[in-house]
C-alpha cells in the first residue's frame, strides 16, 4: 500500500511537497478565490494553508476521510480564519450548484472535485435542520456553541446533529464508492 501525499510529507519526504503542490494548489486557489475574491489577500492565504497543510501532515488519518477532505477542511478554516479577523462574515454561498468544470482545468483530475460534489449532494438530501447545522460546522467553520446560541438550540442537541449528520454523510459516502467499484 502506498502512502498519500500528506503522510510522505510527514514522513519527510522532500519529493512530496512538490507533489502537494502540484496536486492541491489549484483546489486551494479555488477556494481562496470563493472566500476572498481576486487579489494579494487570496495569494497570502494560499501560501499559508500551503505552509499550514506541510506543519500538520502528520495530522492526515485516512481512517477519518479522505486526503482531499483533509486538505479542504483546512483550506476552508483558515479562510474562514482570515474573514473573522478582517471583521467580515462567511459566505453561505461556500456550498454552490457551481459546476465542477468551472473548477477544473483541462486535463486536471477531477476526482477530488468530484468527491466534494457527492458530499455536496448527500447533504443536499438531508433534512433541513441537519443541512443547516452541517453547514455551519463544515463549511462555516462554527464551533457547536456558537451554532447553538445562533440556532437557539441545546448544545447537546448539536453536538448529536453534528455527530449523526457526518456518520450519515460518511456511510453514504461508503454506499457510493462501493457502487463505483
Amino acid at each position: 500500500m502506498s502512502l498519500s501525499i500528506l503522510q510522505r510529507i510527514a514522513a519527510g519526504d522532500q519529493l512530496a511537497v512538490a507533489d502537494c503542490m502540484t496536486q492541491y494548489n489549484d483546489l486551494i486557489w479555488s477556494l481562496a478565490r470563493r472566500y476572498l475574491g481576486m487579489d494579494a489577500d487570496a495569494e497570502d492565504a494560499v501560501q499559508e494553508i500551503l505552509i499550514e497543510l506541510w506543519s500538520n501532515a502528520a495530522r492526515f488519518n485516512p481512517d477519518f476521510g479522505s486526503e482531499v477532505t483533509f486538505v479542504s477542511t483546512i483550506a476552508r478554516r483558515r479562510l474562514i480564519d482570515r474573514l473573522r479577523k478582517k471583521g467580515r462574515a462567511p459566505g453561505i454561498s461556500t456550498i454552490d450548484d457551481t459546476p465542477e468544470s468551472a473548477l477544473v482545468k483541462e486535463g486536471e483530475d477531477i476526482s477530488q472535485y468530484t468527491e466534494m460534489q457527492n458530499v455536496v449532494d448527500v447533504l443536499g438530501e438531508m433534512n433541513p435542520e441537519h443541512q443547516q447545522i452541517l453547514s455551519l460546522s463544515v463549511y462555516e467553520g462554527y464551533s457547536h456553541s456558537e451554532i447553538a446560541e445562533r440556532l437557539d438550540m441545546p448544545l447537546g442537541t448539536v453536538k448529536t446533529k453534528v455527530r449523526r449528520g457526518l456518520i450519515h454523510i460518511r456511510e453514504q459516502l461508503k454506499i457510493t464508492e462501493e457502487g463505483a467499484d
